[in-house]
């Protein structure tokens, strides 16, 4: 995989843009890659929901959940399909709403020093072998780039928002993706 960083943008994926981000604060630096999991229906995969909810195009009566989540301003960086399609919505220097009201280490708003992947999935559902692949080879990329992002500082939503949000999920085996990200 390539970056091209002064665009900010993964050669390899399809980029659809999103126009829910800004800008990261000045001098901030990138610290943090925190990992979703997302289906839209809840529990449906496949579909172009997930590209539309994040580019505010989401069609509210195609599914009755639609409705209750059609008003929020939402992107991630990076999406993962379960086929291990990648897809980026943000550019990676550019502040992506992804974590909401969260906190790491002491340190609140983990959207302004954090790079969002979301994964095709739920909390129950076995993350596929491909999206672990893509997943850790986009993570070491990051990683290279952007130095202060150790594997110890790829975190779950789980871990930012802990009283709000439980993705990836007990599904999420991070023990193979650990394995896969120390081989790169």
């Amino acid at each position: 995989m390539k970056l091209d960083p002064e665009r900010g943008l993964i050669q390899e994926a399809q980029f659809v843009s999103s126009p829910n981000y800004d800008e990261r604060p000045e001098d901030t630096k990138i610290s943090l890659m925190t990992i979703h999991g997302i289906s839209l229906p809840p529990g449906e995969f496949g579909g172009p929901w997930v590209e539309d909810f994040f580019t505010n195009s989401l069609d509210e009566n195609s599914h009755p959940y639609f409705k209750e989540i059609k008003p929020l301003k939402v992107s991630s960086h990076l999406f993962i399909r379960r086929d291990g399609s990648l897809f980026q919505f943000v550019p990676l220097q550019k502040r992506a709403w992804h974590a909401g009201e969260s906190s790491y280490q002491g340190r609140e708003k983990c959207n302004d020093y954090s790079i969002g992947v979301e994964l095709e999935g739920d909390d129950d559902t076995p993350y596929e072998d491909i999206q672990y692949k893509v997943l850790s080879e986009v993570a070491s990329l990051i990683i290279s780039y952007y130095p202060a992002i150790t594997p110890e500082r790829i975190v779950g939503h789980c871990d930012i928002a802990p009283d709000r949000k439980t993705d990836p999920g007990p599904a999420f085996d991070w023990a193979y993706f650990r394995s896969l990200l120390i081989e790169k």
